[in-house]
């Protein structure tokens, strides 16, 4: 397998010994020329040091060429230590890839409130820079990982601007899933020139639609990010908004987030099934989500859904308590296409044909509230007892 990276971006995954067996666990990625960012950090007020980091970065508006990161320890809740530390390996960092400080991004992803290993942090960014090349992307991928138990990548060739480019991204999470944004780090390559404004715009809308539209357990993180970076090194046009180039580029985007997203909650902690929960009819589009998410954060419905217990009446109780408008004598509740509720009542359903539908490794669920156009779409998955097992050792 491997993960072919845009034009003039080249990627390593070293091992630095944060992780045992000597598992790939520091990440760089480079940009031969400045790049243009757009991102989304965590809603979470307790934010790690790198995403306060990052924010300010993305306020900005300077171009990036480099981004550092590290798993095992989130440098979160470490107190002034933790910026100080991010400010020494970001220096470090920029001389070694003979970049700005100003132009590195530094990510990490682990356990929060221990203080960061810098040294050695150091010495894998130190052996990660000679093994920079176009062929390390899966490496990097790899690198990012926690109790993710797969690489999570997706690449898209697309023709905008009169060129050919491609938009490449690899992402990491599986837990503390529940973005708006989770602990879910995702990277995003392209080699198109796309402004600033529109790249952000573009980014806006694939993350509503992608990773604020997953969760695994409801928890927010306090290191989610998502960064889209566009060198311009496939040599178009700068892309204009409305123009097919750019209409074209952001399905492309839109294609490698929702597989990023998707691969997330298919790889969720303890996870034996997929599900998609689909609101229509609500009063707003933001009604909808609220409505589906409810749904999808449920425990009840997420270890009935484990169990393969027919137990619907959870589905519709949590959407009732979503804070979206319902009325029960007008809702119809479905999973598979198979009707178990509409108009005020139960319909005549089986319980082994229900028991059967939720035993399969994908489900679909759909909830019609028949008030108005509002719709959305929620990716989650199911709550296992390896879930608790997991999360219970996770510092053992």
């Amino acid at each position: 397998m491997t993960l072919p990276l845009p034009a003039g971006f080249t990627a390593a995954g070293v091992h630095a010994g944060l992780k045992d067996g000597g598992k790939l666990d520091v990440a760089v990625i480079r940009s031969d020329r400045p790049a243009a960012v757009a991102g989304r950090v965590t809603t979470n007020a307790v934010k790690a040091a790198p995403a306060r980091h990052t924010e300010a970065a993305l306020k900005s508006g300077r171009p990036v060429r480099a981004i550092v990161i590290n798993t095992k320890n989130a440098n979160a809740l470490n107190g002034r230590r933790g910026m100080e530390d991010l400010r020494r390996i970001v220096e470090a960092s920029a001389a070694l890839l003979r970049v700005k400080p100003a132009e590195v991004l530094m990510h990490s992803t682990g356990v929060i409130g221990v203080p960061l290993p810098v040294e050695k942090i150091l010495a894998g960014v130190r052996a990660a820079v000679p093994r920079l090349s176009p062929g390390g992307g899966l490496d990097a991928a790899t690198a990012i990982l926690t109790t993710d138990t797969v690489t999570k990548t997706s690449t898209v060739a697309v023709k905008a601007g009169g060129v050919e480019g491609r938009v490449t991204g690899f992402a990491k999470g599986s837990g503390m899933i529940h973005p708006c944004m989770a602990t879910m780090l995702a990277y995003v390559l392209t080699d198109l020139d796309v402004p600033r404004p529109l790249l952000d715009r573009i980014v806006g809308e694939a993350v509503d639609r992608s990773f604020n539209s997953i969760t695994v357990d409801g928890d927010t993180s306090t290191n989610d990010t998502v960064l889209l970076l566009a060198n311009g090194a496939a040599g178009n046009k700068p892309l204009k908004a409305g123009s097919p180039g750019a209409k074209a580029f952001a399905e492309a985007v839109d294609t490698v987030f929702l597989d990023l997203a998707q691969a997330i909650v298919r790889d969720g902690e303890g996870a034996t099934k997929f599900v998609t929960i689909t609101v229509k009819g609500a009063k707003t589009d933001a009604e909808a989500k609220r409505a589906a998410k409810a749904v999808a954060n449920s425990p009840l419905v997420k270890t009935a859904l484990f169990g393969a217990d027919p137990n619907w009446g959870r589905i519709l109780a949590a959407v009732g308590y979503s804070g979206a408008r319902v009325d029960e004598f007008k809702a119809r509740v479905a999973a598979a296409n198979y009707t178990l509720y509409d108009g005020g009542k139960p319909v005549d359903w089986s319980r082994d044909r229900l028991r059967e539908i939720f035993s399969a490794p994908e489900i679909e669920i759909l909830v019609e509230l028949r008030l108005g156009k509002g719709a959305a779409t929620v990716y989650t998955c199911d709550l296992s007892y390896d879930y608790v097992k997991i999360n219970g050792e996770y510092t053992t």
